[in-house]
């Protein structure tokens, strides 16, 4: 009598998201000295970097992609938008957004590093979609297309500009806010405030001031349960 295997059972696509997403940021998380080429102007010289003294974690126009009524902690993300590990790291975060958002303010702030040809231009897009109301729509649009432009030489910056016309953004107002120094301005003042702080590579997070080293999902998650008690 022929006798039959249960055939092995499919591994589980949320554990296998989980593993890479530990093994990136335990090993390939980018570092490197603060990409400030895609941010340069006509202007004679650059503002210098605010000192440590200086530098502030959260500022009044961070985005804050959570508004918990009763704030029980901060967490910051200094993230770049081309980072393979920040988007590794995207469906933890969202998750934990979901999990402790009524307790903890989420913050994200932009930190577009070297050999990343195109994270600058598209922190400016997403800045430049904040400015009508559509943050979080662009800044997911960026983490799902990366593996379709990150790591590309040359400009991203029509393929972003499509987005934006998807997204239903006025696009005269886009190409304004993209092409204006203020919203450049808006992003230098993050890589500043970061590069104060000690960041050097993405994803880096700081809960309640103080920058986190993080072993496992299970400790990231153990120290924001701590924090939101």
């Amino acid at each position: 009598m022929t006798q039959t295997t249960a055939a092995p059972a499919p591994p589980d696509p949320a554990k296998k998201v989980r593993l890479v997403l530990w093994i990136l940021l335990g090993v390939i998380v980018t570092a490197g000295v603060i990409w400030y080429a895609v941010f340069t102007t006509a202007k004679a010289a650059e503002p210098a970097p605010p000192p440590v003294a200086d530098a502030q974690l959260v500022r009044e126009d961070s985005h804050r992609v959570t508004t918990p009524a009763t704030e029980k902690a901060q967490l910051v993300e200094f993230l770049d938008f081309e980072c393979e590990s920040c988007r590794a790291a995207q469906p933890l975060v969202e998750e934990l957004k979901q999990e402790f958002g009524d307790r903890i303010t989420f913050v994200n702030r932009y930190f577009p590093l070297p050999g990343h040809r195109n994270s600058g231009t598209a922190a400016l897009a997403v800045e430049a979609a904040a400015q009508q109301g559509k943050y979080e729509q662009m800044y997911t649009k960026m983490f799902d297309t990366q593996p379709q432009w990150g790591e590309k030489q040359d400009s991203q910056a029509p393929v972003f500009r499509t987005y934006a016309q998807e997204l239903g953004l006025d696009l005269a107002k886009y190409d304004a806010a993209v092409a204006d120094e203020k919203t450049i301005d808006r992003i230098r003042k993050d890589v500043a405030d970061g590069k104060a702080l000690g960041v050097t590579g993405t994803p880096t997070f700081f809960l309640n001031g103080q920058k986190l080293t993080l072993n496992t999902e299970a400790d990231f998650r153990q120290k924001l349960t701590d924090a939101a008690k």
